[in-house]
């Protein structure tokens, strides 16, 4: 007979215990399992060409002519609906990336090592704000960036973290910012900070070229998202330490392509549990409009599913200056996790509780008896590709999936 409440104990025990590590900038190629020259990563569970978004197809576009495997987007379409091209999920990789999260061979990726259970995740870097490939854009400027931050940026990170004897503990970072007002999934202005002045001696000390050092760390200090690829990262090495126990009932993974949204769960292997992403409900940059949003995307729920990001909103109040509702929503929503959820993280605190742990370990029993679904606060991407960011707000994950999971328990488990 399983033992459930054991074997989720055991899950997220793994996962509050894990230590996730910033080692390394290295390409792609070199560090991520089973990456390859024609092989591009996406965020959120398998999709096809011909079910992708709008943002998910450019950036897929974008991809190919950042490798030079096509010139342009007519000769990248081509190559993709020809099969030339494979697109599998980050997480089928141990990687993780933010929106449309499309990561190719060469692109210099953060290596985390979680160094208590020896498991290791990546991410690609964040570009910033504006037209980016994340949101699907692929003109010459967003390229240019990208081969900036490849050339340029990569190495000298990759040397400064060569620098440091110990490697960046993101886990400490996280801790720490969430008593400074972050929540780590929509608002990291404090990680950032704290992101940057960490690095900024060992950049001085990895290079000479003090223009270069200055462009580097203005680049980082600017982008108030700087820190949350690897914190996306650090969540991914956390909830795969939780990853494979027989028996839990824990959900281990919880990511959008723009179509579709999936999870996994511990005790039920890598298969995937799917249903149609919703449209978040929040508030529009001037000139938009719901009508202008594409479908939820991005593997930055990876961020709830490690117990931070909106169910650690209550660390964040002036989230809601830019998802939408009150400082009292902030409240709420944290509160509400804890409903779901198997146990109080032991790292990650709330001051505004009395620095009680954030919920942890999303139990999809708990999902489904009560009605109530995981909070997910997140950046609303425009249904075009390369327009960009046009809002941020609240959205929840469709119910199917954890009913379908738990069906799959019970046939595994019970039957």
């Amino acid at each position: 007979m399983i033992d459930i409440e054991k074997a989720n104990e055991t899950a997220v025990t793994r996962m509050m215990e894990a230590r996730p590590i910033l080692k390394d900038v290295a390409a792609a190629r070199d560090v991520i399992p089973g990456m390859r020259d024609i092989l591009l990563l996406h965020a959120g569970p398998p999709i096809t060409w011909e079910r992708a978004s709008g943002p998910m197809r450019g950036a897929i576009i974008g991809g190919l002519i950042f490798e030079g495997l096509a010139k342009d987007e007519k000769e990248a379409i081509g190559m993709v609906a020809a099969g030339e091209i494979d697109l599998e999920p980050c997480h089928e990789h141990e990687s993780v990336g933010p929106m449309a999260g499309v990561t190719t061979a060469s692109m210099k990726v953060y290596v985390l090592e979680n160094v208590t259970h020896g498991n290791k995740a990546y991410s690609n870097l964040n570009e910033g704000y504006g037209k980016v490939l994340r949101y699907g854009a692929y003109s010459e400027e967003v390229i240019a960036k990208l081969r900036w931050m490849n050339d340029v940026m990569a190495p000298i990170l990759a040397d400064a973290l060569a620098q440091s004897k110990d490697g960046l503990d993101i886990r400490a970072l996280l801790a720490e910012s969430l008593h400074m007002g972050d929540e780590g999934h929509n608002r990291n202005k404090a990680g950032s900070i704290l992101f940057t002045t960490k690095l900024a001696p060992l950049i001085a000390k990895a290079t000479n070229n003090r223009f270069v050092a200055s462009t580097i760390l203005k680049f980082l200090g600017d982008n108030a998202l700087s820190v949350l690829n690897p914190v996306m990262a650090a969540c991914k090495a956390m909830a795969d330490a939780g990853h494979g126990v027989e028996g839990s009932t824990v959900m281990s993974i919880m990511a959008r392509n723009g179509t579709d949204l999936g999870i996994r769960v511990s005790g039920l292997g890598d298969r995937w549990f799917t249903g149609p992403v919703g449209t978040p409900d929040g508030l529009y940059f001037s000139g938009f409009t719901a009508a202008d949003a594409s479908g939820d995307i991005g593997d930055s729920t990876i961020t709830e599913t490690a117990g931070i990001g909106a169910f650690a909103m209550a660390s964040a109040p002036a989230i809601v200056t830019f998802v939408s509702g009150t400082p009292e929503l902030a409240i709420n929503t944290t509160m509400s996790m804890y409903e779901i959820t198997t146990a109080e993280h032991k790292a990650f605190t709330i001051p505004a509780l009395g620095f009680r742990g954030t919920p942890v370990g999303v139990d999809i029993r708990k999902v489904v008896e009560l009605g109530v679904r995981p909070q997910i606060n997140t950046g609303i991407a425009h249904k075009d590709a390369g327009v960009g960011q046009v809002g941020a707000g609240l959205v929840l994950p469709p119910m199917n999936v954890f009913e379908d999971a738990l069906v799959a328990y019970a046939e595994k488990y019970l039957s």
